[in-house]
């Protein structure tokens, strides 16, 4: 980052390689289901982060000050929207292809079981879309990027208590909604 800083271009391409397919993932995860609005989003942190290269100072880990401006981003598209992102659940890449799913194989459930299975991860995309924004973001960072207590409040600009609330409360939203799904298992 410190060489991009110094205005040397291929520095900064060396960080959109390495870093653009977490970014990608992340906007995507944090928009839902829009792909081409997750590219224009993912492409707009990658300006965002090339104009600040040269104020750019590592106080945080790089990645931590990478998906602040993620967020950022997200919520500037979001408010420009004027909607509230989905999380999308199946197990289908941003780009169609389908990857591991986490579910069971398909073989071995019911008929039931697979509908109720579709019914419970559609209510949990409806459950995380109608989650704060803060505690939606705390989440995705949390669950999906795998990010420590410290580097989503870095991201978030807010305290790590803050944070550990932030990720009790969406929790405890996402088991309410979900209640009936949980009492079955």
């Amino acid at each position: 980052m410190r060489a991009a800083g110094a205005g040397d271009d291929e520095a900064f391409a060396i960080l959109v390689r390495r870093h653009q397919d977490r970014v990608y993932g992340t906007v995507y995860k944090m928009l839902g289901s829009h792909q081409g609005e997750a590219e224009d989003v993912a492409q707009q942190v990658f300006i965002k982060v090339h104009r600040a290269a040269a104020r750019y100072r590592p106080e945080a880990k790089f990645t931590t000050w990478l998906m602040t401006i993620c967020r950022n981003c997200v919520f500037t598209q979001l408010k420009k929207s004027g909607r509230h992102p989905t999380i999308p659940i199946d197990p289908v890449s941003p780009d169609g292809e389908e990857i591991e799913s986490p579910w069971p194989d398909p073989e071995a459930r019911s008929a039931d079981q697979m509908l109720q299975e579709k019914e419970m991860r559609r209510s949990l995309e409806l459950a995380m879309a109608e989650l704060p924004e803060l505690q939606r973001s705390a989440l995705v960072l949390r669950q999906y990027e795998q990010l420590d207590y410290e580097e989503i409040a870095l991201a978030l600009k807010t305290t790590v208590p803050a944070v550990k609330s932030l990720l009790f409360r969406a929790r405890d939203m996402l088991r309410q909604r979900l209640k009936d799904y949980l009492r079955e298992t």
